[in-house]
This record gives structure tokens, C-alpha cells and sequence, in this order.
């Protein structure tokens, strides 16, 4: 494996759980996919549908997530929104992820 490729393996596992994390505090407003796709990576979160979509399901299974579809248009949208159980966990994943970029932080720096 070559050094880019497993600075991409690393960077896609680092990546995995704050994806997890942005999607539930951009979902306190709701959201439909295609639409939280574009936000995340307007932000700096690189994502594609074939990763967005399955972890949309499995947070709306877990509780974290509701949804409702919206047929007022030409095109039926599923609309998102983060739970009062995704709206918690939300805000213990944020203090984890504050406390790790202060260790982080805290580590010494490459010279």
C-alpha cells in the first residue's frame, strides 16, 4: 500500500464518525438527503450518497433520526430531522469530539 493510499484509508476511518456527528446537528433543522449531501460537503465533509443514505437509515432505525415524506411537490422528498435521542447524543458525541481535539492538541508536533 502506497503512503497516499493509507493516508486515505485513515482519513476515510477519521472521517466515518464526525460525518455521524455533523449530519445530527445539521438535522436539528429538517432535511432531506440530496440536500444535507450538498451542506456536508459545502462544509468541508466529504461524502457521497452511496455513504449518506445508509447511515440516514441506520440513525433513523436507532432513534436518533425521524422522518417524514413531504408530497407537496412534483418530486415526494423524505425530510429528516434529528430525534430529542439523536439531539442527546449529539451533544455527548460533541463534548467526546471537543475532548479528543484538545488531546490532540496537547500532543507534541511534528518538527
Amino acid at each position: 500500500m502506497s503512503e497516499n493510499e493509507a493516508r486515505d484509508t485513515h482519513l476515510q476511518e477519521l472521517r466515518r464518525g464526525t460525518v455521524v456527528l455533523a449530519c445530527l446537528r445539521l438535522l436539528v433543522e429538517p432535511g432531506y438527503g440530496y440536500g444535507l449531501l450538498e451542506d456536508l460537503q459545502r462544509r468541508g465533509f466529504d461524502t457521497d450518497a452511496n455513504t449518506l443514505y445508509p447511515l440516514l437509515r441506520r440513525l433513523e432505525k436507532q432513534g436518533h433520526l425521524t422522518s417524514e415524506w413531504n408530497t407537496d411537490e412534483a418530486r415526494p422528498r423524505k425530510f429528516y430531522r434529528t430525534s430529542p435521542a439523536g439531539i442527546r447524543l449529539a451533544r455527548a458525541l460533541t463534548e467526546d469530539f471537543d475532548a479528543l481535539a484538545a488531546a490532540l492538541a496537547a500532543l507534541p508536533k511534528e518538527n
